[in-house]
This record gives C-alpha cells, structure tokens and sequence, in this order.
C-alpha cells in the first residue's frame, strides 16, 4: 500500500490503538511529574522526577510497562489468596498424577 492509498488513509489508526503512550522515550505517566517540576520547582520534586525517570526506565529495561509492574507487585504482595473470591472459585492445590 502506498501512502497516497484513500482507503490505507482512512484505516490506519487501528493499528496504533494499543501501543503506549510515551513522552520523549519514557510512558506519558511521568508527564504528571514534569508538569509537577514545572509549577513547583523545588529540589525535592526534581528529585522526585528523576526517581520516577529511573523507576520507569528499569522497567521498561524489565520488559513491564508501568500498568504491568503495578499488576505485578499486587500478584506478588497479595500472593496467592483472593478474598473476594467464593470458596469455590479460589485456587486449590491440585495433584496431576504425573511425575
């Protein structure tokens, strides 16, 4: 398909539905603290920024986007047990036979 293609003109945003969002190479969600730094400028925010920068790269460098790692760390403080789940629908050990 070539570009001036009318009918590749009026489909091609579906595809970019699901990539991130991203602010220069890091997720927009740190935009909250650069417009932060912006409006309040102390050493503290700067400080803070550049933690949630270095936060943000080491998980990307991970293979998480920030929505993944928060699934992630509730998975693993929360473990195994689900207490808003009925008795029957929670997680039981559970013997296959093989081995």
């Amino acid at each position: 398909m070539t570009v001036h293609d009318d009918n590749a003109a009026r489909h091609w945003h579906w595809r970019n539905t699901m990539k991130p969002v991203r602010f220069f190479q890091f997720d927009a969600r740190a935009g909250f603290f650069i417009v932060l730094v912006l409006v309040h400028f102390r050493y503290w925010t700067v400080g803070l920024l550049l933690t949630v920068l270095v936060l943000f790269w080491i998980l990307e460098r991970k293979g998480l986007s920030f929505a993944a790692a928060i699934r992630a760390a509730r998975a693993w403080f929360v473990g195994g047990y689900r207490p808003a789940w009925i008795y029957t629908r929670r997680r039981k050990m559970l013997d296959t036979g093989s081995g």
